[in-house]
C-alpha cells in the first residue's frame, strides 16, 4: 500500500550532503540539501529529546498539543479524520526572516503509526480547497519524522525529521536556507521547553 511506500521513500532515498549548521545547543544537526535529489528544499533534522517516544510524538503529530508549543506555526485545523492517527489538516506558518518569507499555508495527509522499534509520524501536501487570503500555498513532499528510544537511556528519544518542502513564490535560496536552519533548531528548543511541562 501507499503506507509502506511512502515510508521507503522518505527513508531510503536519503543522500545527505555534509553541510551541518548547529543550533545553539549543539544539540540539534540539521543538514541541508540532499545531494542529486530533484527536489532543491530538502533538509534533515536530528537531536536528542529528553522524554519517551510516545509523548514526543504525541506532542509533534496533528492534536491538542502542537499550537501550544510550535512557535512557527500560527493555525491548524483538522480537515478530515479518517482513524485516529489519520487525517488531513490544514495549518498556517508565520512570515520569517523580516516577512521575506511571507506566512504561508499547507494542506497535509499526515499519518502515524509504530515503525521498527520507534513511532513514524509522517505526511505529503494535498491539492485540496482554495488558498486562504493573504497566504502562499506551500507544498510537502514526503516528510517525516522518526522517533525512537535511545538504547540505554530509554526516558530519552532520538528524534530525527526529513523536511522536503516548497515554499513557493520567488524566493533566493540563501533565504530559505537560513529559515529552514533557524526554524528546525527553534522547533527542537521549542518541543523540549514543551516537554518539561
Amino acid at each position: 500500500g501507499w503506507k509502506g511506500l511512502g515510508v521507503e521513500y522518505v527513508f531510503s532515498h536519503m543522500n545527505l550532503s555534509d553541510r551541518i549548521v548547529l543550533s545553539p545547543d549543539n544539540v540539534c544537526t540539521v543538514s541541508g540539501k540532499l545531494k542529486g535529489f530533484h527536489i532543491l528544499n530538502s533538509y534533515k533534522a536530528q537531536g536528542v529529546v529528553e522524554d519517551i517516544t510516545n509523548r514526543v510524538v504525541d506532542h509533534i503529530r496533528p492534536g491538542p498539543y502542537r499550537l501550544d508549543w510550535d512557535s512557527l506555526m500560527t493555525t491548524m485545523d483538522i480537515v478530515e479524520k479518517f482513524e485516529e492517527n489519520c487525517c488531513v489538516m490544514c495549518y498556517t506558518t508565520a512570515g520569517q526572516l523580516w516577512n521575506i518569507i511571507s506566512p504561508r499555508e499547507f494542506v497535509d495527509f499526515s499519518y502515524t503509526t509504530p515503525y521498527e522499534e520507534g513511532l513514524l509520524t509522517c505526511g505529503i501536501s494535498l491539492d485540496y480547497g482554495e488558498v486562504r487570503p493573504n497566504f502562499v500555498r506551500g507544498f510537502n513532499h514526503p516528510c517525516g519524522w522518526f522517533c525512537v528510544p535511545l538504547k540505554d537511556r530509554p526516558d530519552q528519544s532520538l528524534l530525527t525529521g526529513f523536511i522536503q518542502t516548497e515554499l513557493r513564490g520567488m524566493l533566493p535560496q540563501s533565504a530559505v536556507d537560513t529559515a529552514m536552519a533557524s526554524t528546525l533548531a527553534n522547533f527542537y528548543s521549542d518541543l523540549r521547553k514543551a516537554l518539561k511541562t
